[in-house]
């Protein structure tokens, strides 16, 4: 007779279930792995999940190059205020066609405000303003004045000063007013000079805080100019640099060498005084003066 069978110790079957479950382990790898070197092989189809967007880089506005202008070029983009009609045709002498020769006396201003001009120095801060009834248009006032203020050949290349153009509601050292002759006498005379030649508002003037630029010379150019067939261009930047020049203190000058350039502190204006126009206070990268008056 058979004796029954003795079931095996705990510990017997607990390496069998172990032994089991090792074995089923090792078959899901085997699988797993088979699929996935499938699934990667070239010729095996796939839909890749989709890529989060890839933001596009911002791109800075890239900076302006302000260059020299030469005495005749109509300002570059980097030296006006704002998009603004083009400056005078540098080949001409004088704007044909009559000039206003009185307004209101009621100025509209440059709304715009300027870069800062120069590399060193205190700021002064100016406004550009033109009589309303002139038909000429503040920005483009407000063009010529920057391109001519801002050129290094003008005050701010020696180094003691920068220059701020801002708008009318802004405070300002100054201003650079262009206005009618008879406008331009009255605001003359208020502030003690007298431009009259011939018994006609003639030149342009400086009052305290005050640069005066006469329409007609701004349009016409002067005898010395014309004389010399220099253009109205170069009439413009000798103007505007002479009368704010007094605004910073500086007074008249004689020339220094007959047949030389004139210092822009000579009333050309008038006479060079045996030089030849120059609308610019620095000459050679240098500052360029003559004799006091």
């Amino acid at each position: 007779m058979l004796e029954p069978e003795t079931p095996p110790p705990a510990a017997d079957r607990w390496r069998q279930w172990w032994l089991a479950l090792f074995a089923v382990t090792m078959v899901l790898l085997t699988v797993v792995t088979m699929v996935a070197r499938t699934s990667s092989s070239p010729g095996a189809s796939a839909t890749p999940a989709p890529s989060a967007p890839v933001p596009s880089p911002s791109l800075a506005p890239s900076a302006s190059p302000s260059a020299p202008l030469l005495e005749s070029a109509p300002a570059s983009a980097s030296a006006s205020p704002s998009a603004t009609p083009a400056l005078v045709d540098p080949k001409i002498l004088q704007v044909a066609g009559a000039v206003p020769t009185h307004g209101s006396g009621d100025f509209r201003y440059a709304t715009r405000r300027g870069p800062i001009m120069g590399t060193k120095g205190p700021v002064r801060r100016f406004r550009v303003a033109v009589e309303k009834e002139s038909g000429e248009d503040p920005e483009a006032f407000a063009a010529q004045v920057v391109s001519t203020l801002g050129d290094p050949r003008s005050w701010i290349g020696n180094g003691t000063l920068r220059l701020l153009m801002v708008g009318a509601g802004d405070r300002a050292d100054f201003t650079v007013y262009l206005a009618t002759r008879d406008t331009a006498g009255r605001m003359c005379q208020q502030g003690g000079t007298n431009i009259r030649i011939g018994g006609v508002p003639y030149t342009s003037c400086r009052a305290t805080g005050q640069a005066i630029i006469n329409l007609d010379r701004y349009r016409k150019s002067s005898k010395p100019y014309l004389n010399a067939k220099v253009p109205l261009a170069v009439y413009r930047n000798y103007v505007i640099n002479h009368e704010v020049g007094h605004e910073f203190g500086h007074h008249h000058e004689g020339c220094p060498r007959s047949g030389g350039p004139a210092p822009v502190m000579v009333q050309q204006t008038l006479t060079t005084r045996g030089c030849v126009p120059y609308a610019w206070p620095r000459l050679g990268n240098k500052p360029f003066a003559g004799p006091p008056l």
